[in-house]
């Protein structure tokens, strides 16, 4: 049951309910073992408590990553401040894009803009897949349509900035049925697009 999220409502499956929950920030949820408890505690307010942490949500729910998926990341350096970001095929790990590096880039502006780049390339081919990042601060931008960055605009890394122009008028002007799912880091390790430099 899901008390806030996309949909609220009482959901009979675990896929139906993390579509509602994942990604959405402030999201409260629980299982009940018939209908009839989770219809009486939906009718009233309930004390909810967030899971610690994402082994916690685990626990809870038997999650599994959907194999059958993107996964995006990004690599940012703290000695050249160049950044890229790349996709790959969750279950296989096949190279499906990659882009960079970029001069003076981030680590969120860096997975904002591969979430947004497999978002069209899905719409482009059709491609229904869901799509995870270990980003909650991507997601969220996702959301809100805008890459919510500090960094300052420079000679260096215009091209960045053009980028995410493009990224913020793509989703601001389509629509797309990938779910967006963040990755659990600490249950599943690494996601699969990792660029393995830590």
């Amino acid at each position: 049951m899901v008390w806030k999220g996309l949909t609220p409502g009482i959901y009979d499956n675990w896929d139906e309910c993390k579509k509602q929950i994942f990604a959405f920030e402030g999201a409260q949820y629980k299982s009940f073992k018939t209908k009839e408890e989770a219809m009486l505690a939906y009718s009233k307010p309930y004390v909810w408590s967030k899971p610690k942490s994402e082994q916690d949500i685990f626990l809870q729910n038997k999650a599994k990553p959907i194999l059958d998926s993107i996964a995006v990341d990004a690599a940012w350096s703290t000695s050249t401040l160049k950044m890229e970001y790349q996709g790959v095929h969750t279950a296989s790990k096949k190279l499906i894009f990659h882009m960079g590096p970029f001069e003076e880039g981030t680590n969120n502006i860096g997975e904002f803009l591969a979430i947004v780049h497999a978002l069209a390339l899905c719409k482009k081919e059709n491609i229904k897949l869901p799509i995870y990042s270990d980003s909650i601060t991507a997601i969220s931008w996702i959301k809100k349509k805008k890459a919510n960055s500090k960094l300052v605009n420079t000679e260096k890394n215009e091209e960045l900035f053009d980028l995410i122009e493009r990224a913020e008028k793509w989703l601001k002007e389509n629509t797309y049925s990938n779910q967006i799912l963040k990755w659990l880091t600490q249950v599943w390790g690494e996601i699969p697009a990792d660029f393995g430099r830590k």
